[in-house]
């Protein structure tokens, strides 16, 4: 195993200071406040109670590697710590404690801005990077044409990139990142700001030098389906701390279910717990399973998915019917409720529901388990947030065309479609 990256219990302090504006009091108690602090600590105390210093840890005892080759997505909420992780890797500043080794050059492309000087031209600007990265004339001409052919940008080739659109300004630093060989690949989410066809591209050409160039390539992004498509691996920062480090779904996973209380795609209850259920039918367990039946932590939208649930009916003469509630982005999705003549008798039940494949959209759902008499209506247990789990997609589905950012809505069911020519 040959290490790109070592980061070793990396930490970042900031110092913040604040101004100490008196109260709303009036100007005459603002005069005689200044005069006392004056009198007693002279100026210096007076200065030093309008400001104070404060603390701020970005980062703390961060510690990962990165493989040679890999392509490691780095997500977390913002204020997470990933661009000041990226700082710290790209050499733009420096950790306060902890150490980072980084064998190779390093490309990146960070906010919008960083890089390039405002006042050259696209042309001089792709030549100065070059340079920063150590490569000689040469090689910069032998990349020249790919750089702009990616970029897109031939006509302003000779234009300060000051005059750039933020689109073109982050084809062209992308494009100079991508093609000037370096062996890690830093960026960020600035990719954003492209055009939906030039972050496919984007994308494409990540894959691409690391599959048949062995670059490594670190990718920070809120785009869950963009992370998942192109990275081997996941590290989930929150709150400047390292939460998980693993397989991009389960820890995409993590990330959408992050404001859950830590529940997930299983629920096991205890025997005694209230929410259990009551003396008709108690709730065991609830789980989310692939359609071979196997529990699962991540569901794919092109796969179906089950939510399964096992409970007990304790006493003959009822009829509590098994639901699902299912919710996304705080509305009410559907409510699936299974056959009035369920259970009746009493022993342990096994009740399945099937999503079919293409229904839901990308992102967090959050189902709910109940059993219910339906005449008259009695909740027998009904446990709201029971099951939490996310739904990734897949880049490549040809129904999504260049098409690379979130698609709006909490379903997104695949329909049949007819398009036929028609004559007035």
């Amino acid at each position: 195993m040959v290490l790109a990256i070592t980061a070793a219990g990396i930490s970042k302090r900031y110092q913040i200071h604040h101004l100490n504006r008196p109260g709303y009091g009036s100007f005459r108690e603002t005069l005689v406040e200044g005069a006392r602090s004056l009198l007693k600590g002279g100026l210096s105390g007076y200065r030093t109670r309008l400001h104070s210093d404060e603390e701020f840890w970005a980062l703390k005892s961060v510690t990962f590697d990165v493989e040679q080759g890999e392509r490691l997505g780095i997500i977390g909420r913002n204020g997470a710590g990933k661009s000041t992780l990226l700082k710290l890797l790209s050499r733009i500043t420096e950790p306060t404690e902890g150490r980072i080794e980084i064998r190779g050059r390093v490309s990146s492309l960070l906010e919008v801005g960083t890089g390039f000087h405002p006042e050259l031209t696209g042309r001089e600007n792709i030549f100065l990077n070059g340079t920063i990265l150590g490569m000689a004339s040469r090689e910069i001409k032998r990349k020249f044409d790919e750089i702009v052919d990616f970029a897109e940008i031939e006509k302003f080739l000779d234009t300060p990139v000051k005059r750039y659109s933020s689109g073109m300004y982050v084809r062209l630093a992308f494009s100079v990142a991508a093609h000037l060989e370096p062996e890690i690949l830093i960026v960020d989410e600035v990719l954003a700001v492209g055009d939906a066809q030039f972050q496919r591209k984007c994308l494409g050409k990540m894959q691409d030098v690391n599959r048949r160039e062995g670059r490594t390539v670190i990718f920070v992004s809120h785009n869950m389906t963009a992370v998942t498509s192109l990275c081997t691996r996941c590290l989930l920062l929150e709150k400047g701390s390292v939460r998980a480090n693993g397989d991009p779904g389960e820890v995409t996973s993590l990330y959408y279910q992050g404001g859950f209380s830590g529940k997930g795609p299983m629920l096991v209850l205890p025997p005694d717990a209230k929410e259990a259920g009551d003396e008709v039918a108690r709730l065991r367990w609830a789980r989310l399973v692939d359609s071979q039946g196997k529990p699962i932590d991540l569901v794919r939208r092109g796969e179906q998915v089950g939510v399964q649930m096992r409970y007990d009916v304790l006493e003959d003469g009822h009829c509590p019917v098994p639901n699902i509630h299912l919710f996304a982005q705080g509305q009410y999705v559907f409510v699936s409720v299974a056959p009035s003549d369920s259970a009746t008798a009493k022993g342990s039940y096994l009740a399945s529901m099937w999503i079919p494949k293409n229904f839901l959209n990308e992102g967090v759902y959050v189902a709910g388990i109940a059993a219910s008499n339906m005449n008259p209506v009695r909740a027998h247990f009904y446990i709201p947030d029971g099951i939490i789990f996310s739904v990734v997609d897949d880049l490549n589905d040809p129904d999504r065309g260049d098409y690379v950012r979130a698609i709006p809505g909490v379903i997104r069911p695949k329909l049949d479609w007819s398009v036929m020519t028609v004559e007035d």
